[in-house]
């Protein structure tokens, strides 16, 4: 039976059911319904924006895109976001898809935190962006259907959000805090964390071993 939330139909495959497993088994309530939410917003912009992202890889995108904070997927210390594209990327080629497939949610993956760029990128990395904006800021709330959207909050409910969601983003981030320069990343930590000094910019120009 085809799963339809709001309209939106949760793509059928494999690839999807392994996906949606492997969020299921390795997150809690919190990043699973997010994940969902993300997918869900995401969709109802592309359809309001006319776009045309491949559903398989956008939903792969969206169950995969924070899963950097909780399972550092590489062995060196980087980004939570490459975390998450890398992991994605092993999910799709250890399925057997090809390379090009795999980039696509590699790349609507890696950059889904970086204001303004994705928008100006492929379908799937533009609204994995938007769907992000949505369910973490309420980014063009306000220009989807109310009934819509209620309808995505009853499936995959947001309870205790944003409190939960910022705690999830300070124990992914409190042990690697030098990943977080030049991103939004840094914001979470120089809240909640008060050892934590953001290095600007012009100290690293000033720093540089240059003598003019």
């Amino acid at each position: 039976m085809t799963d339809i939330i709001a309209g939106v139909e949760i793509p059928e495959s494999a690839a999807v059911a392994a996906a949606t497993r492997l969020l299921r088994d390795t997150t809690g309530p919190l990043i699973f319904d997010h994940s969902r939410r993300v997918f869900l917003f995401a969709s109802l912009h592309a359809q309001r924006l006319g776009l045309r992202p491949d559903p398989e890889l956008l939903y792969v995108s969206a169950v995969f895109h924070d899963t950097g904070l909780l399972t550092p997927f590489s062995e060196e210390e980087q980004r939570f976001e490459l975390d998450s594209a890398d992991h994605a990327r092993a999910f799709l080629l250890g399925r057997g898809y090809p390379e090009d497939a795999a980039e696509v949610v590699w790349t609507a993956v890696a950059p889904h935190t970086t204001p303004g760029i994705p928008g100006r990128m492929g379908p799937e990395t533009a609204v994995t962006h938007y769907g992000v904006l949505t369910d973490a800021v309420g980014w063009g709330l306000d220009g989807l259907d109310e009934a819509r959207v209620d309808e995505i909050v009853a499936a995959h409910p947001r309870g205790d959000f944003k409190k939960e969601f910022l705690q999830t983003f300070v124990a992914g981030l409190e042990n690697r805090p030098d990943t977080t320069y030049g991103t939004v990343n840094a914001d979470v930590l120089e809240h909640f964390v008060p050892s934590f000094r953001r290095t600007s910019l012009v100290e690293r120009v000033n720093d540089a071993p240059w003598p003019s």
